[in-house]
C-alpha cells in the first residue's frame, strides 16, 4: 500500500504544557489531529473549572495560523475535589473528563490522589453525571516491581473502584501489559484504553541497547515482548474500546539526559505516521482508521470528524530535535533516523 487516507484522527492523551513550551510544540499536534484530550499535569496542576478555562484560552490564543482544532479539557482529580467542583466541571460544555494522577506515578504528579478511596463520593458524582475518569494506572508502592505497577494498579485499585461504582466511565491510559489487555476486553462498555504509538513500537530493550537511552524512559515504562505482542494483537483485532491517545510529553533536551531523566517521550511531530508504522508492522493498516478516527469519539459521545488526512508510504529523516524554548530543544522518538509514512 502506496497511501492510506482516514477520516481527520483525534489524540485522546496528549500534553502540550504552557506557554514558550507550547508555542512551540501545539502546532505538531494541531497539523495531524482535529481534536485532543489536554492533559491537566501543570506546575500548577489545573484543578478547577476556572483553571481548565483559563488553561483553554490561552491555547486558543496560541494555535497557529487557521489551525483547526478543539482542545478536550480536563480537571485533575485530588483528594480535596469536591462533588461541587465536579458538576460546575461538567455543566461547563468544555471539561470532558478527570484525570487520575496516584500521587507520585510520574510528571507532576505530586498533587495527585493519596487514597483513591477517599475520591469515591466524587467519582460517584462523575458516575452520575457521565464524565469520564481518565486513570493514570500504576500504583506507587516503592515495594512493587515498576515493571508490576500496571497490573497490581487493576487488581488492588481499579477493580474496587468499578465493583463500587458501577456506572463509572473510566479509559486506562497508555496501557502497556497484557493484563490490561485482557481486562479491558473483559470488561463492559464503560471501560477503554488508549494505546500510544511507542509501546505499539518498543519493548524494555529500547532503553537499554547500546547504552542507556533517557529519551525512551517514558511511565508507564517499556515491557517485556510478551506484553507489547499483547497491544499488538488487540489493534490487530479492531476491537472497539481500544483507541488512539499519543501520551505525547516533551521534555527540555537537559532534563531527560539528567540525573532525574523525565519520564516522557515526545512523539507529536510524527504521531501519525509511527502508528502507521505499528499498524503496518502488524500487517493492520486496515484497522487503523477505526483506532485512530471512530473509536475514540464513540466512547466520549462526540461526533465523528468528516475533514480527511492522506499518509503516503515515504521514507523521511527526523531531524535531531526541535525547539522547545527559546534556549532548550526536546529530542523527539526516532532522532536522527527514517519513518516510513509521511502526512
Amino acid at each position: 500500500m502506496q497511501s492510506i487516507t482516514l477520516t481527520r484522527p483525534d489524540d485522546w492523551h496528549c500534553h502540550i504544557r504552557d506557554g514558550d513550551e507550547m508555542a512551540s510544540v501545539i502546532g505538531h499536534s494541531t497539523r495531524q489531529f482535529a481534536r485532543a484530550i489536554i492533559m491537566p499535569n501543570l506546575k500548577p496542576a489545573v484543578t478547577t473549572t476556572d483553571e481548565a478555562g483559563a488553561y483553554r484560552q490561552r491555547i486558543l490564543s496560541c494555535l497557529p495560523g487557521n489551525a483547526d482544532f478543539e482542545p478536550l479539557m480536563t480537571l485533575y482529580l485530588t483528594d480535596n475535589t469536591t462533588s461541587d467542583e465536579i458538576k460546575k466541571a461538567h455543566d461547563s460544555g468544555f471539561i470532558h473528563a478527570v484525570k487520575l494522577y496516584p500521587s507520585g506515578a510520574t510528571t507532576h504528579s505530586d498533587a495527585g490522589v493519596g487514597q483513591i478511596k477517599k475520591t469515591w463520593p466524587v467519582l460517584a458524582k462523575m458516575a452520575e453525571l457521565g464524565m469520564p475518569l481518565l486513570v493514570h494506572g500504576e500504583v506507587t508502592d516503592p515495594d512493587v516491581d515498576i515493571f508490576d505497577r500496571e497490573k497490581i494498579f487493576i487488581e488492588q485499585q481499579l477493580i474496587p473502584v468499578l465493583d463500587n461504582i458501577p456506572d463509572l466511565r473510566v479509559v486506562l491510559e497508555h496501557i502497556t501489559t497484557r493484563e490490561a489487555v485482557e481486562f479491558i476486553s473483559a470488561e463492559s462498555e464503560r471501560v477503554a484504553a488508549t494505546i500510544t504509538a511507542h509501546h505499539l513500537l518498543m519493548n524494555r530493550n529500547a532503553m537499554f541497547n547500546g547504552g542507556l537511552h533517557p529519551h525512551h524512559y517514558c511511565l508507564p515504562v517499556l515491557k517485556r515482548e510478551q506484553h507489547r505482542q499483547a497491544l499488538i494483537e488487540i489493534i490487530q483485532s479492531g476491537h472497539p474500546r481500544f483507541f488512539l491517545g499519543t501520551d505525547s510529553a516533551p521534555h527540555a533536551r537537559n532534563t531527560k539526559e539528567s540525573s532525574c531523566g523525565c519520564a516522557g517521550i515526545f512523539t507529536a511531530h510524527a504521531a501519525m505516521e509511527l502508528y502507521a508504522e505499528a499498524f503496518e508492522q502488524a500487517q493492520a493498516l486496515d484497522k487503523l482508521e477505526a483506532f485512530a478516527s471512530f473509536n475514540g469519539p464513540d466512547f466520549y459521545g462526540l461526533p465523528r470528524n468528516t475533514k480527511r488526512i492522506t499518509l503516503t508510504k515515504e521514507s523521511w529523516q527526523v531531524p535531531p530535535d526541535y525547539p522547545l524554548t527559546k534556549t532548550q530543544s526536546v529530542i523527539p522518538l526516532r532522532a536522527n533516523e527514517e519513518i516510513s509514512w509521511k502526512l
